[in-house]
């Protein structure tokens, strides 16, 4: 699962980084959960930072729902056994079907927070990528409904799951978000791609560089949002890696200046 994730780069550095210009401001977010606005780039805007609501809401459902995740594999690969290759069933699910072929969305993030498989939240970990690479893009849907009684129209996506790689496995949990290279975004927006290449792209991320600690349960709590959530309470999972960037992470991308470190 991908339930809460991190977004506190400054508008103007996601806009030199995907080529795009907001549509509007956004305060740094560092507990991103469903029902939260965040930015997303879509296939029918690709050069504009729009601001949807996580957790998707079908256009012909009845009432608000909110599908935070969907699943590449679909209603196949139940087991989440890490070493599949077969179907995508995403492309049968009724909720997403639509939306996998013609309505895809980068969604930008920092960072994300995963829970072990049984624990959940109440061991949570933070999960970055390498030095340089965020913010960085997760592999999304999205979906416009209309409210029959109230004419309100809701723009909302999900975000697309995929077998665990070896650091979630080591958490463990049982899920990974679809990351995207860098050099894959731009065809994920791509509506007129078969979609034998949008479902090749549904793979975990395997590149080096990503690494997970864990932190406080108090990011279990949708209300709390500041810096301090992101600090780390033990060891990164990959004990070699270099812990600089979860100290840039905390310090100052997270909105901590050098002046603050000193002082506190």
């Amino acid at each position: 699962m991908c339930g809460r994730y991190v977004v506190i780069s400054k508008i103007v550095e996601i806009e030199d980084r995907f080529n795009v210009k907001s549509v509007g401001p956004f305060s740094p977010n560092y507990n991103i959960g469903p029902g939260s606005k965040a930015p997303v780039i879509t296939d029918k805007e690709p050069g504009k930072l729009n601001f949807f609501q996580f957790g998707l809401t079908p256009f012909w459902a009845k009432k608000k729902m909110y599908f935070f995740n969907a699943r590449a594999e679909g209603d196949q690969n139940k087991e989440n056994d890490p070493l599949y290759k077969g179907g995508m069933g995403i492309v049968k699910k009724p909720a997403f079907r639509k939306a996998i072929r013609s309505q895809r969305c980068l969604v930008i993030a920092d960072c994300f927070i995963e829970g072990t498989t049984k624990e959940k939240l109440d061991k949570p970990h933070v999960v970055h990528l390498g030095k340089g690479e965020r913010p960085f893009a997760f592999a999304g849907i999205w979906d416009e409904w209309v409210d029959k009684e109230t004419g309100e129209i809701l723009q909302s996506f999900a975000i697309i799951t995929t077998t665990p790689n070896d650091v979630l496995q080591r958490i463990p949990h049982h899920r990974s978000p679809v990351i995207l290279p860098k050099e894959m975004e731009r065809k994920w927006l791509d509506t007129s791609l078969p979609l034998s290449e949008v479902t090749a792209m549904l793979a975990p991320w395997e590149r080096s560089g990503m690494n997970a600690y864990p932190i406080s349960t108090d990011i279990k709590n949708p209300r709390n949002n500041n810096p301090d959530l992101l600090k780390p309470t033990g060891e990164p999972i990959c004990k070699t890696a270099d812990l600089k960037l979860e100290q840039n992470l905390v310090l100052e991308g997270m909105g901590y200046s050098h002046a603050r470190q000193r002082k506190d």
